[in-house]
């Protein structure tokens, strides 16, 4: 975090099932002072995985924030310890029942850093094995394998999650 990014002189408003929400006294950079919100979260990682090197296999995933489904990759929140790159490993076998024979980071995107701290690490899996999907209880996901062209060319629907659509251009410039 930067030295104008939260502190431990924020104090929790609430604590949810999964993130804090946080209200802070900052000084902004022209000199103001102010209070603002943050939505505190332990980071990510998404996952584009190659079924092979045409096919990559995206997921139908109900979001209670829109309210039904959205078709995205793989991802997850990081747990205490963990390495960007054992969450993704970790989500792609969980959600979609595969395990990557190579991983190779993408990059990272700050989701919607006007209120929430989160970053998310973004991945392409190759090689894939098979093995056993192991949802969670709050997870209600569908697989669907998808040609790498039509998922690029979905992005204005019916892909519009903001972390596949940058995750899908960068795996698409990482493989030309």
């Amino acid at each position: 975090m930067s030295e104008q990014g939260p502190t431990a002189s924020g104090r929790r408003v609430t604590k949810g099932a999964q993130f804090d929400f946080i209200t802070q006294p900052v000084n902004l950079p022209n000199g103001q002072r102010v209070e603002l919100d943050l939505v505190s979260h332990p980071g990510a990682s998404a996952v584009v995985p190659f079924l092979d090197s045409e096919t990559v296999l995206l997921i139908r995933q109900y979001r209670f924030a829109a309210a039904g489904d959205l078709v995205e990759i793989p991802a997850g929140k990081l747990e205490p310890g963990e390495s960007p790159e054992a969450c993704a490993v970790r989500e792609l076998e969980e959600e979609t029942g595969y395990r990557p024979g190579r991983l190779e980071k993408l990059g990272a995107i700050w989701t919607t850093p006007g209120f929430c701290d989160e970053v998310i690490h973004l991945y392409a899996a190759f090689d894939l094995e098979k093995t056993e999907q192991r949802l969670e209880p709050d997870e209600v996901i569908e697989l669907v394998p998808m040609p790498f062209a039509e998922a690029l060319n979905s992005l204005s629907g019916p892909i519009v999650d903001g972390k596949t659509a940058t995750a899908l251009l960068l795996a698409d410039r990482a493989t030309r």
